[in-house]
């Protein structure tokens, strides 16, 4: 019996066009044609996306002083001016006061050592938003834990800052802080267990104070008028003749810097240049792969070579029982060949068939295809001379031939080594 497998021989290399199209003058046609129209189509997309967001406008910031949109705060700046407060709006903090300072620093932009001048310089800040770095500049000891959104108006009239208390109550709506320590006070609780945190956080400063203002609904159009969110809001901002709203503005003198900024200024030229060197790349090396080629190459392999194989592998590890139960399991699908029994068949109904057949108890029958375990090389030899007599006398019995044993071999011999 023999085995055919496909393996490639040695032979000489050859270069194999899977491609033909690419070879020819129309072929490299159509591939410059196909990198032209998604150029084409790169374009086209970007122009369409620049035409509609120049017709849409730019973008309402939350909070703008000057903003009447529901998000902006118009309707506070308005109410302040008219109470006699003057605001001014300002992007440097070289502009900055020293009666009460608001502080929207909800893009994270401002850096700690602009906000520590601050700190040193203004009586009172109301702070909104700020880094990690910002909010350790200004003596918090605080981090974000939880968005507040929706939820019910709480009632502040225990709480230690006066112009919280007065308010009565406030809608909790914006960011929660979890306090970590330090002499600070809290107002407007929020959560519980681990969500655990405070819509409003005030601490002392050099100049004064300052008030981390989580609760930015109370500042907003539409939700000024809710509850006390008015009052709180006048009371926090209207305190002095004059206010001076900061917005810092990212990468201004007064930003912290970004990895851009750090970063070489040759960088940005270096990322572009390895961007269009890939471009490149793909379309001088991107081709369409061709079908597979199959060349049939027929080996003959002897069959007996895999069990040769598996016998050395048992005879190295020296694990007879694994080779005798081997040789049992051949054994036992050719007896019940040989006795007509389908290959289906339990091992029970070829061990009485062959104990019928050979007229052997089937106890012995039993004991030779399915004994125990070989733990000596004369128990292998043993058990594969049993073996071999039981399929000769089921061999006789079944074509009425006298059973002969079988010659001993140089592993039967006495004095023989397996």
């Amino acid at each position: 019996m023999s085995a055919t497998l496909t393996t490639p021989p040695h032979a000489p290399d050859r270069h194999v066009d899977t491609d033909p199209a690419s070879s020819t003058p129309s072929g490299r046609r159509r591939r410059w044609g196909a990198w032209v129209v998604v150029a084409l189509v790169a374009v086209l997309l970007a122009g369409l996306t620049a035409a509609v967001g120049g017709q849409r406008g730019p973008a309402t910031r939350e909070l703008d002083p000057r903003s009447p949109s529901a998000s902006g705060a118009e309707a506070l700046v308005r109410v302040l001016e008219q109470r006699g407060t003057a605001v001014d709006v300002v992007r440097s903090a070289d502009r900055v006061g020293t009666g009460t300072v608001f502080v929207d620093d909800a893009d994270r932009a401002l850096s700690a050592a602009v906000a520590r001048r601050i700190a040193r310089s203004a009586a009172h800040v109301v702070l909104v938003g700020g880094s990690g770095a910002v909010l350790e500049a200004f003596g918090l000891d605080v981090e974000p834990v939880a968005t507040v959104g929706d939820g019910p108006a709480v009632g502040t009239t225990t709480c230690a800052v006066p112009e919280v208390a007065a308010a009565r109550s406030v809608t909790a709506d914006g960011t929660s802080y979890r306090v970590s320590g330090g002499d600070v006070e809290r107002c407007v609780p929020t959560g519980s267990g681990d969500a655990r945190g405070w819509g409003i956080v005030r601490a002392t400063t050099d100049g004064g104070d300052v008030t981390l203002l989580g609760t930015t609904n109370v500042l907003r159009n539409d939700t000024i008028t809710t509850a006390g969110n008015a009052g709180l809001a006048l009371g926090l901002l209207g305190g002095s003749d004059r206010l001076t709203w900061y917005v810092p503005t990212p990468g201004s003198a007064d930003a912290a810097p970004t990895l851009g900024d750090l970063a070489p200024p040759w960088v940005p030229s270096a990322i572009a240049l390895l961007a269009l060197v890939a471009v490149a790349a793909g379309m001088w090396r991107g081709r369409r792969l061709g079908p597979l080629v199959v060349e049939p190459l027929p080996v003959v392999v002897r069959a007996a070579e895999t069990t040769e194989g598996r016998a050395r592998l048992y005879a190295r590890t020296r694990d007879r029982t694994h080779t005798l139960d081997t040789l049992r399991v051949a054994a036992l699908r050719r007896i019940g060949t040989r006795l007509g029994l389908p290959r289906s068949a339990h091992v029970d109904e070829v061990v009485r068939a062959a104990a019928r057949a050979t007229g052997r108890r089937h106890t012995d029958v039993g004991a030779v295809l399915v004994g125990g375990p070989a733990t000596t090389d004369a128990a292998l030899t043993a058990g594969v001379a049993a073996l071999d007599d039981l399929e000769h006398a089921v061999t006789a019995a079944t074509t009425g031939a006298t059973a002969a044993p079988a010659e001993p071999t140089d592993r039967d011999r006495p004095g023989a080594r397996a």
